[in-house]
């Protein structure tokens, strides 16, 4: 053993040799046990304590995964304007709600609209309370006598600027004079550079609310400002880059898309076939460009005189897409556009009997399942 491992009576060499020596010296020794344990006390308190701080702590953090989202005991106070637009999903209610403070958290809102069932909760402008319980918003939404308060204008997804404009003329005491006027000089109302002057598919699909203070130009001039925003919050620009296209060719896949699918599933899978067909250099030869120009109505097809003329919409004679939208598109189909499925699939029909739409990468299956649309055409009237 070395010296240094010598316990610390080692240093105490000298024996005493008196009895007031031997006390003095042992009462030296106690004295440096009481100090030694002293710290030792401390240390334990200290450390029991930083114990029972963490379990606290941990408790706590128990006691809050079981608790459930944030929630306000409600019933809350004050008015604010909410308003639900077409399509809109109970997530994205419940986030615009907590944004405006109507609701503490979106989760409670979902799972208080879960809770009920999911009740449908119809298009409209509402006057709720700030800080409500998420509950009580819900049945308040679910209310079809709730549902109006104030005059709105009502955009929905495909709508073209004539059907847009007929709308507005209907819900306000604007005039088709006022409205085209601003139409026809578009820098008025913000319209973007990509847009090339034309206003089609860039007033954006939604419910909006008709104030005292609202004017023809700022109905609008919100519109596109909406469009904007669906945009910026899609981050268009940097996917369509990473598709080879621009911001203004992924409005118009996603305008397309809203009348060549009926519903959302389909909407990718649609969008995948027209990305395959521009790949391979083939005409799109979609009834709905080509219809935009003829202004037809009433089904899904064309005629052979549609299909002969040269506009640059009719996508039998041109390749490529068309020059620019042909209706508002929503945020579905924009993001659908912007994500398309996975999928070799060239053609596609929709099949009336079933609510979907057929895909194939061969062409003779796609004349067969064209026959077997036609055929339940001529026999319903859905289509």
């Amino acid at each position: 053993m070395s010296e240094s491992d010598l316990p610390e009576r080692g240093f105490d060499t000298a024996v005493p040799t008196d009895t007031h020596a031997v006390q003095a010296a042992g009462r030296r020794r106690a004295g440096k046990r009481r100090s030694g344990c002293l710290p030792m006390v401390l240390v334990v308190i200290l450390f029991c304590a930083i114990v029972a701080f963490l379990a606290r702590g941990a408790i706590s953090d128990v006691k809050d995964m079981f608790a459930g989202p944030e929630d306000y005991p409600g019933p809350g106070s004050g008015e604010v304007t909410v308003v639900v637009d077409p399509g809109q999903s109970v997530r994205s209610i419940g986030n615009e709600l907590k944004e405006l403070d109507v609701v503490a958290s979106s989760d409670a809102f979902v799972d208080a609209a879960s809770a009920e069932g999911s009740p449908v909760i119809q298009a409209a402008t509402y006057v709720l309370k700030k800080k409500m319980k998420a509950a009580d918003a819900v049945t308040f939404l679910a209310d079809p006598a709730n549902a109006g308060s104030g005059n709105t204008v009502t955009v929905p997804e495909g709508a073209r600027v004539g059907q847009i404009v007929e709308t507005i003329v209907k819900k306000t005491d604007f005039t088709e004079k006022q409205l085209t006027a601003l139409l026809d000089k578009p820098a008025r109302i913000g319209l973007p550079a990509e847009a090339g002057g034309n206003p089609e598919g860039y007033l954006y699909p939604a419910t909006y609310e008709i104030t005292d203070r609202t004017t023809p130009r700022s109905l609008l001039s919100e519109m596109v400002a909406q469009t904007a925003a669906a945009e910026a919050d899609l981050g268009i620009e940097a996917a369509a880059q990473s598709l080879g296209l621009t911001a203004h060719e992924v409005i118009t896949v996603a305008s397309i898309l809203e009348y060549e699918a009926n519903r959302g599933p389909d909407y990718p899978k649609v969008a995948r076939v027209i990305y395959n067909r521009l790949d391979d250099g083939m005409a799109l030869q979609l009834d709905s460009t080509v219809s935009y120009v003829s202004k037809r109505k009433g089904d899904v097809w064309t005629t052979a005189s549609e299909r002969d003329s040269d506009s640059l919409y009719n996508t039998y004679k041109h390749t490529g897409l068309p020059p620019g939208p042909i209706g508002s598109p929503g945020g579905e189909t924009i993001e659908a556009a912007l994500n398309p499925a996975e999928g070799n699939w060239l053609y596609f029909v929709p099949d009336f009997e079933k609510g979907t739409t057929l895909f194939t990468a061969d062409y003779d299956e796609h004349l067969r399942n064209a026959e077997k649309a036609k055929e339940y055409c001529r026999t319903h009237e859905e289509c």
